[in-house]
């Protein structure tokens, strides 16, 4: 397959698109182009030349026409789009789209709750394998994430930790096992699977930085917070399903973000684990880094 050079990508601005381009410009070997809407406020790294078009097939065409490749990491709001930007991909000739992923992928072991959400991802999913098939020029790759594990940290403590307060809650006896990915991680996966056309091509690669638990996490936060005592209360990840279905069922969009963290620390069921370990992801692949406890722990304190 043909070096990828020029990228494209939707979503720059996002809370995953910022370290993704971060990680590309790092890389000094992509020429980037940020495609947005005409009428997005979202500001951008300065010297990135920038398109604004409408999301149309014709209009997304021609913005993507002389691309080498497409990532699209758009919010939740855009995923409606994604299959008019795979379409646009396709007859523009681009080599190679990065379908949004960044998540859980294909997880049978979701709750059921998510099928709506999943069903509409699915659509560009889909659409991007089946042009895969008609054109053998056009490729596409999703990338399987798992946990934004510093990211999500710091901004949910339901997660389990809340920062600000040095207060956890451990949920059931703490030991479930789940996978996650820095933003670091997250950035550098896409910049491995631009460097691995051939290795990534038409398939989801599985990506990690972590295999941890919450008891691991919070010895981690104790070493870090000298002098400061981190307070512990315990919970239940059935309490939370049932809090988190009971408001999916009122149309209580809090249901998400509940039925999110009981999915991941219910314990027994490895719901939210995209690879046994690091060794046996694509990580090793795409140059993802392997990090201890105590390293991801660091990033969720800085700043």
């Amino acid at each position: 397959m043909p070096t990828i050079h020029k990228v494209a990508i939707f979503g720059a601005s996002g809370n995953f698109g910022t370290p993704i381009t971060a990680a590309l410009q790092r890389a000094e070997t992509f020429a980037i182009t940020i495609i947005t809407r005409p009428e997005s406020t979202s500001t951008f790294p300065p010297g990135l030349p920038i398109i604004r078009t409408p999301y149309t097939l014709a209009d997304l065409t021609t913005a993507l026409t002389g691309q080498d490749a497409a990532i699209c990491v758009v919010g939740p709001g855009g995923i409606p789009a994604q299959a008019t930007m795979v379409e646009a991909a396709a007859a523009a000739g681009v080599k190679r789209f990065i379908i949004d992923d960044f998540g859980w992928g294909h997880n049978p072991y979701s709750l059921p709750e998510f099928s709506a959400i999943h069903a509409q991802r699915r659509v560009g999913w889909d659409l991007a394998q089946q042009k895969a098939r008609e054109n053998p020029g056009f490729t596409f790759t999703g990338i399987t994430t798992g946990n934004p594990i510093d990211w999500a940290m710091k901004k949910f403590p339901m997660m389990g930790f809340d920062i600000a307060r040095a207060a956890a809650i451990i949920y059931d006896s703490g030991t479930e096992r789940f996978s996650g990915t820095t933003l670091a991680g997250i950035g550098q996966a896409v910049v491995g699977v631009l460097l691995h056309p051939e290795e990534t091509a038409n398939r989801f690669v599985k990506v990690l930085s972590i295999v941890t638990n919450q008891n691991e996490l919070l010895e981690a936060f104790q070493r870090a917070s000298t002098g400061r005592q981190w307070t512990v209360q315990r919970d239940s990840a059935q309490r939370l399903r049932e809090t988190g279905h009971r408001k999916f069922q009122e149309g209580n969009g809090m249901w998400r973000l509940e039925l999110v963290v009981a999915q991941m620390f219910d314990e027994g069921q490895a719901r939210c684990v995209v690879a046994p370990s690091w060794s046996e992801s694509d990580s090793p692949l795409l140059g993802v880094v392997e990090e201890c406890a105590d390293e991801v722990v660091a990033k969720v304190l800085q700043g």
